[in-house]
């Protein structure tokens, strides 16, 4: 079949395998190119493994440290009328260039949410002894909403505010429109439901099952990804529903490293840049402020995506560049995204942006580039005109 993009407002509803393959090989290329990660990790679990910065983990460590891996995620896979996952394709094209390098990589798939998953990955690691004890687990997971494993009950997060009405510029990325939204303040209700889907429970979940299993190596060290941003975007970010959500990982994260310590292990929280990704496109301030910040950080020549992001992280983290740790403990990687400099600028152009000149004061086209590109689309030397098989099988992961 021929596989075209289908946008459905900030979702691609459509991907292609092809295209996945290359966006993978692309993010592996600029791992390769910097060089081994001295020290890394060795036997790692990815907890999202199939997108965005979990799947930026699962790559700097497989081919900057050499890592043995195990990716946990939940994905469609292809059948012959209908395009599969995004996720589900970057894996495939995961597996086939690190089966080729000769690295031991295996996936599951299905909630990670769920006792039965983390059932399914105690097993598969008590079974294979080259990915266990672990000594980095990545907690990475991106989901709209969550069944909790103890009573049942599914929560659902919103993108509100907290306290008060929001009043914020707003980009439709379909039809190229700048606008003005009144967002109203979440309810309690929404703000518990938002921190249980979001929040740091599950993570501690893991970490503890792993732990009483014995499966985590005495020097593990486990992160969760966070984004903090500035004062254009702390309204509907961190002062908002999400934001509740992620000080809970850094109360969770605590905990952890806590547990952890007296073992030589860690638990941190990493706070990165904006990128384009599936979560951060759904947030309605993210695409606008994204299409401002990609201009003036690429005019600088300093824009990074995750994979520059991510590897640039373990490095840090495990020797090879100075961390920058802030007052709460957090790893920070975003120092580039807050110089006054860009903040500033992104603030000048803010108000003065419209649908008329959208595409001269922003990089909107690169943010679109980018946004196509989550799904296969966009890519360089792929021939988009060419029938392709929709069903691409990842080894030992049921279809």
């Amino acid at each position: 079949m021929i596989v075209t993009p289908k946008v459905r407002g900030f979702v691609c509803i459509t991907a292609h395998p092809v295209g996945c393959a290359v966006a993978v090989q692309r993010q592996i290329d600029v791992v390769r190119a910097r060089g081994a990660i001295d020290g890394g990790p060795a036997r790692v679990l990815v907890i999202g493994a199939s997108t965005g910065y979990g799947l930026a983990s699962r790559i700097a460590a497989t081919f900057g440290s050499g890592a043995a891996t195990l990716g946990v995620f939940f994905e469609r896979p292809g059948t012959p009328k209908r395009s599969g996952s995004a996720g589900w394709y970057h894996s495939a094209a995961f597996h086939e260039a690190a089966s080729a390098a000769g690295h031991h990589a295996l996936s599951l798939n299905g909630d990670a949410f769920s006792t039965e998953l983390k059932d399914q990955v105690v097993a598969l690691l008590r079974e294979d002894k080259a990915l266990a004890p672990l000594d980095l687990l990545v907690y990475s997971l991106a989901s709209p909403r969550r069944q909790h494993p103890d009573t049942g009950i599914t929560h659902k997060s919103v993108l509100k505010p907290i306290g008060a009405a929001v009043e914020s510029r707003s980009l439709n990325t379909d039809s190229a429109e700048v606008s003005t939204m009144c967002i109203e303040p979440a309810n309690e209700a929404e703000i518990a439901d938002t921190v249980a889907v979001m929040g740091g429970d599950d993570w501690q979940r893991w970490i503890e099952r792993l732990s009483a299993e014995g499966l985590l190596a005495d020097h593990c060290r486990t992160v969760a990804y966070t984004y903090i941003g500035d004062r254009l975007t702390r309204p509907l970010y961190g002062d908002a529903t999400i934001g509740a959500a992620k000080k809970d990982l850094d109360r969770v994260s605590a905990l952890l490293h806590a547990r952890l310590a007296p073992s030589g292990g860690q638990s941190r929280v990493a706070v990165l840049k904006a990128v384009v990704t599936q979560a951060s496109s759904a947030i309605p301030i993210m695409p606008l402020y994204l299409a401002l910040l990609f201009k003036v950080m690429k005019e600088r020549g300093t824009h990074e995506g995750c994979i520059e992001q991510i590897d640039g992280f373990l490095r840090q983290w495990y020797g090879q560049e100075p961390e920058c740790v802030d007052s709460e403990g957090r790893l920070r990687r975003d120092g580039i995204e807050l110089l006054p400099e860009v903040q500033r600028e992104v603030e000048r152009l803010w108000p003065l942006v419209n649908t008329e000149n959208l595409q001269s004061l922003s990089d909107f086209a690169g943010y679109q580039r980018e946004f196509l590109g989550l799904f296969g689309f966009e890519q360089p030397g792929v021939d988009y005109g060419a029938e392709v098989n929709p069903v691409v099988d990842i080894p030992g992961v049921d279809n």
